[in-house]
């Protein structure tokens, strides 16, 4: 079946609507960032850079690390703006642009997103490096497609009952990472994490800044939340989103998380910039040997 020009958006150089990219463009092997800035401090690791592309906050880069080709992209802060970068990166590997057509076999990406993040748990230490083994969603987006078999209910249906969850919000969903990438990423320097991805860095984080929340306990809710042992761990704005879509399309994803804050204790990183910087190294040493 032919893609409709309305759905299926290609620009007159033939590459896709938002992030300005032909499908030569990226690797198989895909970084994202929320921050435009942090493209080049990934790409600064690389051995070789063929390709440097922006639009709008959508910055790529793709070369080649110790023999391996890989993308940095960045994809801005929220679930709103992963919907907009799975789906095509997806369409860049999986879709004929020339015919309009889905391709019979599929191209499966690995995805990791290597981002910021603050615990709620009070034995995590500041500046450690997390990788989301579950996440749960307070956005709506996998809600918008047919998702129910990637979901994890009985988790879901939990944390609603423990938190007493406003249903004038958006149901939470629970999706899990992919776990043969996971394991490529995970070493005694790694803490395996339960994410929360929240729909904004204020309210709905807890942050009081002029407005009052609608539930000012529900950090505490989330922190003493456990379910066979899993207790979430940290909040952020994108990995519940990147795991839905990924998992649906047929891509493999995984989240690290540098933990700059603790809400718990209050504390924030007195270097930030290393911090990171140490995540990125330790994420692309991981991928390319």
């Amino acid at each position: 079946m032919q893609l409709s020009k309305s759905e299926l958006i290609i620009n007159a150089d033939q590459s896709i609507y938002h992030l300005n990219l032909r499908p030569t463009d990226i690797a198989q092997t895909i970084i994202t960032v929320g921050d435009p800035d942090r493209v080049s401090d990934v790409s600064a690791h690389f051995d070789t850079i063929e390709i440097k592309k922006a639009k709008r906050e959508f910055v790529t880069h793709t070369g080649t690390m110790n023999g391996k080709r890989l993308s940095v992209i960045s994809t801005g802060i929220g679930t709103d703006n992963i919907d907009i970068v799975l789906n095509e990166l997806d369409a860049l590997v999986n879709i004929d642009f020339s015919s309009r057509s889905v391709k019979p076999i599929k191209t499966s990406l690995d995805i990791v997103r290597i981002g910021t993040s603050g615990a709620i748990q009070p034995t995590i230490p500041i500046d450690s490096f997390l990788i989301s083994t579950y996440a749960i969603g307070f956005d709506s987006l996998l809600h918008f497609y047919k998702s129910d078999h990637i979901q994890h209910s009985e988790v879901q249906e939990a944390f609603k009952k423990h938190t007493h969850w406003n249903p004038h919000k958006s149901t939470p969903y629970v999706v899990k990472y992919n776990l043969q990438l996971g394991e490529k990423l995970q070493s005694n320097k790694v803490i395996q994490g339960f994410t929360a991805t929240n729909v904004g860095f204020y309210g709905p984080q807890g942050r009081k800044l002029r407005l009052q929340t609608e539930d000012e306990n529900l950090n505490a809710k989330l922190a003493s939340f456990e379910y066979q042992g899993k207790q979430i761990t940290n909040l952020e704005m994108e990995t519940s989103g990147i795991y839905g879509l990924a998992t649906l399309l047929g891509h493999r994803a995984a989240s690290m998380n540098c933990i700059l804050a603790n809400r718990s204790t209050g504390e924030f990183s007195k270097n930030p910039q290393k911090a990171v910087d140490q995540l990125i190294a330790y994420t692309l040493e991981r991928l390319t040997n």
